[in-house]
């Protein structure tokens, strides 16, 4: 019988375990129709999955399988023509299945969750590292050279292993004696993909860009480059550098930012129907930001950054105050933008007037941005939007040692373009694939 013809369907509630057949009801415009659901479908399924999973050509371990860029991984993979998980690590989780610790992922065919002491890495071609700051370094140090590797933590971001120490508070591996490591830290390519493709194409290893500095950088580094922006020179407490000196950044991350872990500070009743500031003076991203937009400028750009906590679960949004050059307008902003992002799968610059929501990017790949004309002359705002990886939403208040200026905005999800969507749009350029493969999830709306 045709569905076309089916009214409405009534599926009877109720969980189906591997196996089980339960029978649902169709009505018909004329009569009820009788058909059978879940075992044969999950049956199929499975036989499909692991068709699917044998002719995939690259193997995939993916270390630290049971946190929230770990799950968005799997998520994304699942789908993902070329690229099959074969091994997951999770010390905590040693042998527990995805499935018992994210039920949403438990129609994946996986291999069971081991140590990461316990881990054979003779059948994979390329890791995603979702571990901690500071467990990575050992990690990927004992890797087989030969592996590909994505690293989603903060240890390979830093050139400068003097400032890891200060804003992560322990020192880094590459200050050891051992060659290895200093080694290591100088072939990582700082993974901001839209900036850095060429390098990554080329790179083994690969420092995935935090969320903050992913929703920043990305609207800021154009505009840099070509000098529409004004800096001029700053005297701080400890000596004097070229500095922004109109730039304020307003950002705004979910509740995801900080990890799975059970913290006091994020439970529900902490954090709903509230907002707060944290990491005061101290977040560990401004460094990140500032060595990107130094770059850009090639001189020294000091900023800085309060993120505010608010009770959001995915995406984040930069609101970014600017004053223009000498005869720069706000339409000059916006044409270099266009020309720098036309041809970007990722990153979009919306039409003139429209302002980025979090809520057109979430669960997505995407980065939605804009410019607005201040209404003091010489200055713009931009809005930038993303889906990142965190745990509390936050509001991040960057100012870069000035008054407040023209502003961009900036939205991207944090768990996605913010996270595990830019690991994998990494990943597929190091290994020559499309760079936007598995990565084509539309915004998740409402």
């Amino acid at each position: 019988m045709s569905t076309a013809t089916f009214n409405s369907i009534c599926f009877n509630q109720g969980y189906l375990r591997k196996g089980e057949v339960k029978i649902s009801k169709v009505n018909n415009r004329n009569q009820r129709v009788k058909f059978y659901v879940g075992g044969a479908s999950v049956l199929s399924t499975k036989c499909m999955q692991s068709s699917e999973k044998n002719k995939k050509e690259v193997r995939i371990g993916l270390l630290g399988a049971s946190g929230y860029t770990g799950a968005e991984i799997v998520r994304l993979l699942a789908n993902h023509p070329y690229f099959g998980i074969t091994l997951m690590t999770a010390d905590r989780k040693a042998g527990q299945s995805m499935g018992s610790v994210f039920p949403h992922l438990i129609t994946q065919d996986l291999p069971a969750m081991v140590s990461v002491k316990d881990a054979d890495f003779s059948s994979v071609d390329a890791v995603f590292c979702c571990l901690p700051h500071g467990t990575t370094q050992e990690i990927i140090k004992g890797l087989p050279r030969h592996l590909k590797i994505v690293d989603l933590s903060a240890d390979f971001r830093l050139r400068d292993i003097a400032e890891y120490e200060e804003w992560y508070g322990q020192p880094h591996s590459a200050s050891d004696l051992q060659l290895v490591f200093p080694i290591i830290q100088k072939e990582a390519v700082y993974g901001l993909t839209e900036i850095s493709r060429e390098d990554v194409k080329n790179a083994r290893l690969v420092a995935n860009p935090g969320c903050y500095p992913t929703s920043i950088q990305l609207p800021l580094v154009p505009l840099i480059k070509v000098n529409v922006l004004v800096l001029c020179f700053k005297l701080n407490s400890l000596n004097t550098e070229i500095s922004l000196s109109t730039q304020n950044l307003v950002s705004v991350e979910l509740v995801t930012f900080s990890g799975r872990g059970a913290k006091e500070a994020n439970l529900y009743s902490e954090i709903a129907e509230g907002i707060y500031s944290y990491g005061v003076t101290k977040h560990r991203h401004v460094p990140e930001i500032e060595q990107g937009l130094s770059d850009a400028a090639q001189s020294k750009i000091n900023v800085s950054f309060t993120p505010h906590l608010m009770p959001m679960i995915r995406g984040m949004q930069s609101t970014i105050y600017v004053e223009m050059s000498q005869g720069v307008t706000m339409e000059d902003l916006y044409q270099q933008l266009r020309k720098s992002y036309e041809d970007e799968e990722f990153v979009k610059l919306l039409d003139k007037g429209v302002v980025p929501r979090t809520h057109n990017v979430r669960g997505s790949n995407y980065c939605f941005m804009n410019v607005f004309p201040d209404r003091i002359p010489g200055r713009a705002i931009i809005i930038s939007v993303v889906c990142i990886k965190r745990t509390i939403f936050q509001c991040a208040l960057l100012s870069l040692f000035s008054e407040l200026l023209k502003k961009p905005v900036l939205q991207i999800d944090n768990l996605v373009k913010g996270a595990s969507g830019q690991a994998l749009q990494n990943l597929n350029i190091m290994l020559g694939y499309p760079e936007n493969t598995g990565l084509l999830y539309q915004p998740l709306f409402p």
